[in-house]
């Protein structure tokens, strides 16, 4: 049965929680499923999810505890911002903990959170909103596919060999 390797593509559905039990993210929603597909070690998902996939068998569950600088790392002082408050439009009062939605020159948005409401600023905290958090993650492999970008590797210490065996999936570095 294959494992999974790094660069390996995978299907996972997942849900993630806080030690609270409160859930953050999951790949159901209601009656269907939205399963994560990601490539084993390219990145796109957090460290801890990813090293967890490793070794793991197609229809495998599992749960995993990720600490938090193997997630979104630990929050970062310099990552607070003080603005006056008239920068904000003045539809809302900006209240402690209200999250804001900002837009970057080049159209990405994101959210930000008031950490701090003073009389003429604000503090924002441009903090990832799960930075210093353990997450605790319910895991199923659905499926490992295989990665047209990786290459493959011709396997030689058989001369008879058939074709469907001499053929290997190269782990990458």
């Amino acid at each position: 049965m294959d494992i999974v390797h790094k660069g390996d593509k995978v299907i996972v559905e997942y849900e993630g929680k806080l030690e609270t039990g409160e859930i953050f993210d999951s790949s159901k929603h209601g009656d269907h499923s939205h399963p994560l597909e990601f490539v084993v070690g390219s990145g796109i998902v957090i460290p801890g999810f990813e090293e967890a996939m490793i070794g793991m068998k197609k229809g495998e569950e599992k749960e995993i505890v990720i600490p938090s600088d193997k997630a979104y790392g630990n929050p970062k002082p310099e990552l607070l911002k003080e603005i006056p408050k008239n920068a904000l439009p003045p539809e809302q009062e900006p209240k402690e903990g209200m999250v804001l939605i900002m837009g970057t020159p080049d159209g990405k948005r994101f959210p930000v959170r008031i950490a701090k409401v003073n009389n003429e600023t604000i503090i924002l905290d441009l903090n990832h909103p799960l930075a210093g958090k353990k997450l605790i993650f319910k895991i199923k492999l659905v499926d490992i596919k295989s990665n047209s970008d990786k290459p493959l590797s011709v396997k030689t210490n058989s001369a008879k060999s058939n074709s469907n065996e001499s053929k290997k999936k190269k782990k990458q570095p």
